[in-house]
């Protein structure tokens, strides 16, 4: 029976250092396809334009985007789940005006209130904005999964507070954070493609970096956490490997004998 081998994408097999993955990353990804089905689990959607290109280099046989709330298997949408107008309305009403940005990218443009904070941010990480941002309130006409926060980490605090029905997963870098609803994430994406290839959850692997994969660390019958990720991901992993920059996938696929 084949298993199920989930690989975050940020700073787990792409390096945002020079926006590569690593070699040993993609030849531990092409031994470990006659064993398991390889996944992507990423707060992403790998269909926007911010991803172009990234899923052909690694080939999936599925992709959990979005943190889980919209799931496909090759072309095949097998799952979606759409936050309410409401809740968005609401989102943006109380971002208005604040030292922080909440938005979505989606496609070709970008919506989000504040816009100067995604702008500075960009600046800061790549030395470069070249964003298509729209007007966010066309959001409410919008199909909306997850949202992005980009700002200082105190900001999220805020929002928690705000919204007890959302959780804000932060980046590994600490300068933004997922916005998902609680009952939403990658460890729910995985169930579901267990179900869809009837495969037990103790038959999985999950690598990932950063909070978003807290979850999916501690579900998959053996949790990796780079040797680059933060804290609270190594204390529930069942292995830390090295860093991305140290061949950390494939160590650790040495390691666990994966192969």
């Amino acid at each position: 029976m084949k298993g199920i081998a989930c690989f975050d994408m940020d700073m787990t097999l792409l390096n945002h250092a020079d926006f590569k993955i690593p070699e040993s990353a993609t030849r531990a990804i092409k031994r470990l396809r006659d064993r398991y089905y390889i996944v992507i689990a990423t707060g992403r959607d790998m269909d926007s334009k911010f991803s172009e290109g990234l899923t052909e280099l690694v080939n999936p046989d599925a992709i959990i985007h979005l943190n889980g709330t919209k799931i496909t298997v090759g072309d095949t949408l097998i799952y979606e789940h759409l936050m309410k107008k409401e809740l968005v309305e609401r989102l943006l009403h109380f971002s208005e005006g604040k030292e922080f940005a909440v938005g979505i990218t989606t496609g070709t443009e970008d919506y989000y209130m504040n816009p100067e904070f995604v702008r500075v941010h960009d600046m800061r990480r790549w030395g470069q904005s070249d964003r298509n941002f729209k007007d966010p309130w066309k959001l409410l006409a919008m199909d909306v999964r997850t949202m992005t926060y980009i700002g200082r980490e105190d900001g999220t605090e805020l929002l928690e507070n705000a919204f007890p029905e959302l959780k804000f997963p932060l980046f590994s870098s600490r300068e933004g954070a997922d916005i998902i609803e609680l009952e939403a994430s990658k460890a729910e994406g995985l169930k579901r493609l267990c179900q869809y290839y009837d495969i037990p959850i103790s038959h999985t692997v999950a690598f990932g970096d950063s909070m978003n994969d807290y979850e999916i660390l501690k579900l998959a019958g053996i949790g990796v956490a780079m040797g680059n990720g933060i804290e609270q991901i190594k204390q529930v992993a069942d292995y830390v490997t090295t860093a991305i920059d140290q061949d950390g996938v494939w160590n650790a696929c040495e390691a666990l004998r994966l192969f």
